[in-house]
């Protein structure tokens, strides 16, 4: 492996020129930065990325806390934060938490040990004041949650107007009788999708008994399941609206078990609007969630502050009705 030392000597320039034209902090001439660059290639020199670190005490690293890796919306996500710091020379580095407190705390001190330049953090279960103490410590995004105190540094969706809007597009079509199955109610955007929902029925003189919402946990069994438990309780229902597209699916699914047609006899609107929406028979009408623009905007406000640069950008992203197969007039 070659060092900095051979580089110089072969670019005729001292070793902290070298360094001087990997840090980029100082002005090089034209002519001696391609000699130093024509060497480290013809080498195949590796800057040793950790001492240049400590160096100029930047890693060139941002680190990631999920609350898990799974489901298409977290790789979405995933894949449009690495683009976007990667377009600014960053790299993204990623610890889960696995929906616990405790390992989501460690994964946030995991990625502090690696000298992360910033933070993103996409997490339910992090108290709110456990967040803006973390963010006195480290440039730090939040991710898909609104935090007080917190909010110019929150990129976020509008999860309650897209429950609104789901709910109005049933309303919309003459159904009386909807019934919800609606996320865990201790994670932010499952309550607001829930509220949205709420605020639709009541702008529309509708009632909602407590039987006509059902508490999933996001997994498609559990969208089966809230079946069973609404014709147990024995609640007429003529359309769902559902708090994520697993749950949606699990639903559609175990009504075609049951006997029962979509969209004939029970209308459904699912919320995320996952790839898999559009290959479901019929195609499911689900919320578009925009979480590519969500992590661009996370990303891009994370490194202003690491650099100290003013940023303009949105935070709140909007929701949008996608209108399939699985929505009909009540029979």
């Amino acid at each position: 492996m070659s060092t900095i030392k051979e580089v110089a000597s072969l670019a005729g320039v001292s070793p902290a020129t070298v360094s001087r034209v990997m840090n980029g902090e100082v002005p090089v001439a034209e002519q001696t930065l391609r000699r130093v660059e024509d060497a480290m290639q013809r080498l195949g020199y590796r800057p040793n990325s950790f001492a240049r670190s400590l160096a100029s005490n930047r890693s060139d690293c941002i680190g990631l806390v999920i609350s898990h890796l799974a489901g298409p919306f977290m790789g979405t996500l995933m894949v449009n934060l690495e683009e976007a710091l990667r377009l600014r020379n960053k790299s993204l580095l990623v610890a889960s938490g696995h929906n616990e407190l405790i390992r989501e705390q460690e994964s946030i001190d995991f990625l502090m040990s690696r000298r992360c330049d910033g933070l993103l953090v996409q997490s339910d279960r992090l108290h709110d004041d456990a967040l803006v103490a973390l963010a006195a410590q480290i440039p730090l995004v939040i991710i898909n949650r609104q935090v007080p105190g917190l909010e110019g540094q929150c990129s976020y969706v509008d999860n309650r107007q897209g429950g609104y809007l789901a709910t109005r597009h049933l309303i919309e079509q003459g159904h009386r009788h909807i019934a919800c199955i609606s996320g865990p109610r201790w994670k932010q955007d499952a309550t607001q999708r829930l509220a949205g929902y709420h605020q639709a029925m009541e702008e529309a003189g509708l009632s909602v008994p407590d039987a006509a919402v059902v508490e999933g946990t996001w997994q498609e069994s559990s969208g089966r399941e809230a079946v069973d438990i609404l014709r147990r309780r024995g609640l007429p229902f003529t359309a769902l609206a559902v708090g994520n597209d697993d749950m949606a699916i699990g639903a559609m699914l175990h009504l075609k078990e049951l006997g029962l047609r979509v969209p004939e006899d029970v209308s459904l609107v699912g919320f995320d609007d996952e790839v898999y929406a559009h290959y479901v028979t019929p195609g499911l009408t689900s919320v578009h969630v925009p979480v590519d623009r969500m992590a661009q905007s996370a990303g891009s406000r994370v490194i202003s502050m690491v650099d100290h640069a003013p940023w303009e950008g949105p935070l709140c992203f909007s929701t949008h009705l996608v209108e399939r197969g699985t929505v009909a007039p009540p029979p």
